[in-house]
């Protein structure tokens, strides 16, 4: 088994299903005894304060990378490619602000982080081993965060389309839709794409374990 933890990113369109993935390749790996870290990029938003001010007397943009401690994220990925633990933030999407921090995680072999601009932005993207991009039609992305702002958020209809109007769509066209070149693997569809699933952990063992194991396909 091989002794630096490999960091796999994952990377889509918000409400791609790139969420989905990771906690499937999270199970897939565990039954490996593989015992994967989990990391979403949504942990790393600043602080509120911070946030305001970055924007000034313009709206904020949470699409947008100065809406996130980049710093503060690329210092965790530095940490955990040497094995080291760290303390993720605690976030709270219904005040829009980090509260806290989480007990010490490890790395473990295998390290699994989603978010929208891993791959837009270099201090990220460099530390990855593995670049995934989940690529899901629009309509069924948009679909999808309405559902998730409303029930799990607490956000109003109205709200959430124009957001989406206003920046995710035109932070999508700018950040996350050209990152797509980076990518080592594109997956249609997400989670539903098993082939693609199969594919992946198949590498990842390969890398991790330092032997292959049989692709179901």
């Amino acid at each position: 088994m091989s002794d630096d933890p490999m960091l796999v990113g994952i990377v889509g369109g918000s409400g791609s299903g790139k969420t989905s993935v990771a906690v499937e390749l999270v199970k897939r790996l565990k039954r490996r005894k593989l015992a994967p870290l989990l990391l979403d990029m949504d942990a790393y938003y600043a602080p509120l304060e911070q946030v305001k001010a970055r924007f000034g007397a313009r709206p904020v943009n949470w699409d947008h990378p100065h809406a996130f401690d980049l710093e503060l994220m690329a210092a965790h990925l530095s940490a955990l490619h040497r094995g080291q633990p760290i303390r993720k933030p605690r976030y709270d999407f219904t005040l829009s602000d980090r509260t806290g921090w989480e007990d010490p995680l490890p790395p473990g072999p295998v390290v699994i982080l989603e978010g929208l601009l891993l791959f837009a932005l270099p201090e990220l993207r460099d530390q990855l081993d593995v670049k995934i991009f989940v690529d899901t039609d629009a309509d069924i992305r948009i679909l999808r965060r309405i559902r998730r702002d409303t029930q799990e958020r607490g956000r109003s209809l109205e709200s959430v389309m124009d957001q989406y109007e206003q920046s995710v769509r035109p932070m999508h066209l700018e950040f996350v839709e050209p990152s797509k070149r980076w990518a080592d693997l594109i997956v249609p569809t997400g989670v539903e794409n098993r082939t693609a699933l199969d594919m992946i952990v198949h590498h990842i063992c390969g890398r991790v374990l330092g032997r292959e194991e049989p692709a179901r396909v």
